[in-house]
């Protein structure tokens, strides 16, 4: 029988979902979360903040970049943005806990 874990880890590297920038994704939102609290925000302004900036970033991103032609296809993109926006959100919402 297969690991689930395993299974599941598999897929994410395999889809695209995580990359050597995930680490990137969840340093920014911890440090940006920080930063809006050290600046008054509240924890919840602070994880808004973080998921503001992140689809502003991964809009930015699209323009730089492409979907294509860094990804591959579309749906790869895709699951790949929705990941860094996933972990760099979960992140700042963990640390404000």
């Amino acid at each position: 029988m297969k690991n689930p874990l395993a299974t599941f880890y598999s897929w994410q590297v395999n889809s695209g979902a995580l990359d050597g920038w995930t680490s990137y994704h969840i340093a920014a939102g911890l440090f940006i979360a920080k930063i809006a609290q050290w600046l008054g925000a509240s924890d919840l302004w602070a994880v808004l903040w973080v998921l503001i900036i992140g689809i502003a970033w991964e809009i930015f991103e699209v323009y730089v970049e492409g979907t294509e032609e860094t990804y591959g296809t579309k749906q790869r993109w895709a699951i790949n943005t929705a990941s860094d926006v996933f972990v760099e959100t979960a992140a700042a919402w963990w640390m404000v806990i």
